[in-house]
């Protein structure tokens, strides 16, 4: 079974995160140039004190009518953070995702933020598991395995 440590080792482990006394606007930016649809958000001592996602930006920002480069991270984020461990399977993963509609999770080891999960991640790494079964399935049945 596939592990989040094994997906972050394939994919790469680099973190990108803002603090929470950033603008708004600061975080959609590197959100934009970074190519990732939510950022953990991390005081000055290293604490994982929120996520603010692009879901947050535009039911929070754009519906309200308020000024991203007036707004603070931390009046947006989402404090309450579900995360998981490295050690976690895909299929927990992914469990997890659905039952509380999410759509990335921050990989926490120990008080460190090592990775982000996201459900692309987690469905081309299901995708990838199924192909390589179904291959070594028809591989048994015609004899060639």
């Amino acid at each position: 079974m596939v592990t989040v440590q094994q997906v972050l080792r394939d994919k790469g482990s680099a973190v990108w995160s803002i603090g929470p006394d950033a603008t708004v606007y600061e975080a959609v930016e590197m959100m934009a140039e970074r190519g990732v649809g939510a950022l953990p958000v991390i005081d000055w001592a290293s604490n994982l004190v929120g996520i603010l996602s692009e879901r947050d930006y535009t039911r929070k920002i754009v519906l309200r009518d308020r000024s991203s480069r007036g707004t603070k991270v931390r009046e947006i984020m989402t404090a309450t953070v579900v995360h998981i461990s490295p050690t976690v399977s895909i299929d927990e993963c992914m469990m997890m995702m659905s039952e509380r509609r999410i759509r990335h999770l921050p990989v926490v080891d120990g008080d460190r933020v090592v990775g982000m999960m996201s459900i692309g991640d987690v469905l081309k790494t299901i995708i990838t598991e199924k192909q390589s079964l179904i291959e070594q399935l028809e591989s048994y049945i015609s004899g060639t395995g």
